[in-house]
């Protein structure tokens, strides 16, 4: 075991002393569990050619490059004569040494020379002793060996490497063959998520939850973590985009109070205008909360922040749209009572019961079924993603399903009111705000579902920014460009003249 040599053939003399020192060197190697014999093959007395070469064959086919040889002179010579036309490397242990102890039982205690048997230049051979294999009663087996006047036939003059396999590095696992001793096998690299850090590892180990395996496959390393980062290019474009909305709104509101008092900001209901610019701004800021590292307060609140703002927003479109119908049925004969069911307070009123049911809702869903932050490791096996957990599905489905409702409502009043004898008629801003609207929604559900990880957040934001940015411009684009661009449209003459000329 000295030189590494884990995979030999053995030789012994067909007499008592071979056949003995060949069983004690089988059950001291069993023993030991450091090595396997690849052949054990009996050295004939005689000169028997055909035995001979049968041996000479299965020391060829082997794949052993050391053998080890417990015989006398005359049978080495022999099969030496044999492999002298095969073998350029050759090592063997001769017979014993002369001297002689015994053990308690009055045995013989063995000793073996080491021979090395060197070849000269004129094709001859000499031997010399280069170490001894004894045993004692007081020390066991001992072994003396001269290494450096060892003579090694090979290039380097370094020993030879002779194992059926060669040791299995990190990274990888021993797979015994099947039918062959324990010294021969496979090394098999270790799965993903697994590792072995050692040589000729039995087994590979499975990293931690939150570890995968390297490259290498001999160390876990942490996952890589995933979710809509403001450092990336798609966490900073959406949130661009939703503090450029944000922007907007605060100049459209800047704009309707500094044109206050003119036509255009009075006929459309101002304050009414005011709240759904308000709310309009809360829609883009919400969106916000779905970006960055999922926390329990932003996922507690990015629903319901998102859920009350957007039923604020559709609940003012509602109501616009509500008093755009009675003040078209006042003015019809018999109308004029209808009014005092769609004042100043009935509207704010209508509004924030409306909004409050929402809250409700999102009250409701938070106390039983909270979002919570979860680490989904299903999607990637290699990747942690960080996502918000709704908690409840039915909460979620709700929240969706009243948004859905009061949109769906306000585009049926819009639609019936889009044929309204005004100059610039509201509801048909109304109903094209929100074919938009239910348009990004309807889309937004399958998209929703069927996108993995953080894209289901991307899909989710888009969503808010697309519909509070077609109900933005559907609705103010058209009175910004003729407050700013058009002024001498903005008189009340201009905006109710198509309906004094059909009267």
């Amino acid at each position: 075991m000295r030189f590494g040599w884990t995979w030999v053939g053995l030789l012994f003399s067909d007499d008592a002393y071979g056949r003995n020192a060949g069983r004690t060197f089988h059950s001291d190697l069993a023993r030991s569990a450091l090595g396997c014999v690849a052949y054990s093959e009996a050295l004939p007395w005689v000169n028997d050619l055909d035995k001979l070469d049968r041996i000479v064959t299965v020391m060829k086919e082997s794949t052993a490059r050391v053998v080890i040889a417990f015989a006398y002179g005359t049978y080495m010579i022999n099969i030496m004569d044999e492999l002298v036309y095969y073998l350029e490397k050759v090592n063997f242990t001769t017979s014993f040494g002369d001297d002689v102890s015994f053990d308690e039982n009055g045995d013989v205690l063995p000793i073996w020379d080491i021979m090395n048997w060197v070849w000269l230049p004129d094709g001859s051979t000499k031997v010399h002793n280069v170490g001894v294999v004894k045993k004692s009663t007081s020390a066991g087996e001992e072994l003396i060996l001269d290494e450096d006047i060892i003579f090694w036939n090979f290039e380097y003059s370094k020993p030879p490497r002779s194992v059926c396999s060669e040791s299995c590095s990190s990274g990888t696992r021993v797979a015994r063959r099947k039918g062959q001793p324990v010294c021969c096998f496979d090394c098999i690299a270790c799965s993903e998520g697994e590792i072995s850090n050692e040589t000729d590892s039995r087994e590979c180990t499975s990293c931690p939850e939150d570890f995968w395996s390297s490259p290498q496959r001999d160390h876990c390393i942490p996952k890589s973590v995933e979710f809509l980062s403001y450092n990336e290019a798609l966490g900073i474009s959406l949130t661009t985009i939703s503090l450029l909305g944000t922007l907007i709104c605060t100049t459209v509101l800047g704009i309707f109070i500094y044109y206050r008092n003119t036509p255009m900001v009075r006929a459309n209901n101002s304050e009414l205008s005011y709240q759904l610019l308000m709310s309009l701004k809360l829609c883009f800021l919400c969106s916000l909360l779905f970006i960055g590292r999922p926390r329990l307060w932003t996922c507690q609140m990015r629903h319901a922040a998102f859920g009350i703002s957007f039923v604020l927003c559709i609940s003012c479109i509602l109501v616009k749209t509500m008093v755009v119908l009675a003040v078209f049925k006042a003015s019809k004969p018999g109308g004029a009572d209808i009014m005092k069911w769609f004042g100043a307070m009935q509207q704010r009123g209508t509004v924030l019961g409306l909004t409050v049911i929402q809250a409700t809702i999102c009250i409701a869903w938070l106390v039983s079924a909270s979002p919570t932050p979860h680490k989904n490791t299903q999607y990637h096996s290699d990747k942690i993603v960080y996502e918000c957990a709704v908690g409840s599905a039915v909460g979620f489905g709700v929240l969706l399903g009243y948004i859905g409702l009061l949109a769906l409502l306000s585009f049926f009043l819009a639609f019936m009111a889009r044929n309204l004898p005004d100059n610039f008629n509201e509801a048909k801003l109304i109903t094209f705000s929100m074919l938009i609207f239910c348009a990004v929604w309807i889309a937004f559900i399958p998209a929703y579902i069927s996108s993995p990880g953080k894209y289901a957040d991307v899909v989710e934001v888009f969503a808010i920014l697309a519909s509070s940015s077609g109900v933005l411009v559907a609705l103010f684009g058209p009175k910004c460009y003729i407050i700013l661009l058009k002024p001498e449209r903005n008189t009340k003459k201009s905006i109710m003249g198509r309906g004094t000329s059909k009267t």
